[in-house]
């Protein structure tokens, strides 16, 4: 068991990385069975989520090859359908923002809304009530009445002239006002309080909004994710405890908190390993005569650390179980495409013994 837990371990020395490849593979190990397993791979697998904020989350995933838990990473930014601004119908600009960069930006404020509850809405459709959320954003800058004279600032003497995402107004379409979907849960932006341009007196915006199901790898307006990345958790092997004067050394050599220093029954200072989480393996250790063969860095290959930060429009602790969804359909289509090609073949091969036997009657 030790053996296959140290096989776990990325080695890091000054220049290089050692053991960077799995060799859990059937036939590698003689007398060991390799082979994949279902019930082993549940039993192995472990998450554990450590921290959750709004639009933050930080899990571990233990347990599973990188080629799974890169995929995770690269479904949730790319294949996790959200709601965004689309289309945008000017019936009115006449701010110093030109059109086409205030739709720009209009298309990337995040709307918050399950875009599961709306049809896709492909090239050709007509906007309704299953495929479309509508917006409006009507803003007009006007002056204060009784400004002191001289004042120069733009909050006491302009009223509206600064318009943020919190002016953006839900219209109902359709069936959407009487449907609970979207009534118990209108649609929204997730930040009201970001800044979409600014407005002096006479000047004025009236747009429609309209807001469809998409994905980010079509366009980075509908990726939920602002960040997601992973890193593998550090370990450090000692070989002997490190004491006295190179106690304070071994700490300063990491990230604070990572070693803590403390006083063994000998009253001798002593350091320990403590918290590998906050370690960012900078091998600083390495570069001190004083630790050659006392240290071992390393990574533990199949336990990961994801950090993730939403963009508002996907909720943080709800990005990891949508992002198995989609794998999880994409699995499902791929044996529905084997199956059809076994079976196909299958029905060819039947079809073609029976055209042999009516030419042999």
């Amino acid at each position: 068991m030790a053996d296959r837990d140290e096989r776990k371990i990325v080695r890091l020395d000054k220049e290089r990385t050692h053991n960077v490849h799995s060799t859990d593979f059937p036939g590698n190990y003689p007398g060991e069975n390799l082979e994949w397993n279902l019930e082993a791979f549940k039993k192995n697998l472990t998450t554990h989520v450590n921290a959750v904020a709004e639009d933050e989350i930080e899990f571990d995933l233990i347990g599973v090859d990188p080629s799974i838990a890169n995929a995770l990473r690269r479904v949730m930014i790319a294949e996790v359908p959200t709601v965004a601004v689309e289309n945008v119908f000017v019936f009115n600009n006449t701010s110093v923002m030109h059109d086409e960069v205030m739709a720009h930006r209009l298309g990337l404020v995040p709307i918050l809304f399950d875009a599961e509850r709306l049809e896709e809405f492909q090239k050709g459709d007509s906007p309704n009530d299953q495929n479309t959320i509508v917006f409006t954003l009507q803003v007009a800058c006007t002056r204060k009445a009784k400004v002191a004279a001289g004042e120069t600032d733009p909050d006491k003497i302009y009223e509206n002239h600064k318009v943020y995402s919190k002016d953006f107004k839900w219209v109902p379409q359709g069936g959407q006002a009487s449907d609970p979907l979207f009534t118990d849960n209108p649609p929204r932006v997730a930040y009201p309080e970001i800044l979409i341009t600014k407005l002096r007196p006479g000047q004025s915006i009236d747009l429609e909004l309209h807001c469809v199901k998409g994905l980010g790898q079509d366009h980075a307006k509908f990726s939920p994710a602002a960040t997601a990345s992973y890193r593998l958790l550090p370990t450090v092997k000692l070989h002997q405890p490190i004491k006295s004067e190179h106690a304070e050394l071994f700490a300063s050599c990491f990230s604070e908190g990572v070693v803590e220093v403390r006083e063994n029954k000998k009253g001798e200072k002593e350091a320990h390993y403590v918290n590998p989480r906050k370690d960012t393996v900078s091998r600083e250790v390495l570069r001190h005569p004083e630790f050659d063969g006392v240290v071992e860095l390393g990574r533990i290959r199949d336990h990961f650390i994801f950090n993730i930060e939403t963009t508002g429009a996907v909720k943080s602790v709800d990005m990891l179980p949508r992002s198995c969804n989609v794998i999880k359909s994409k699995v499902q289509k791929i044996r529905e495409g084997l199956n059809t090609i076994v079976h196909g073949k299958q029905e060819e091969e039947e079809n073609a013994d029976e055209q042999d036997e009516q030419m042999e009657e």
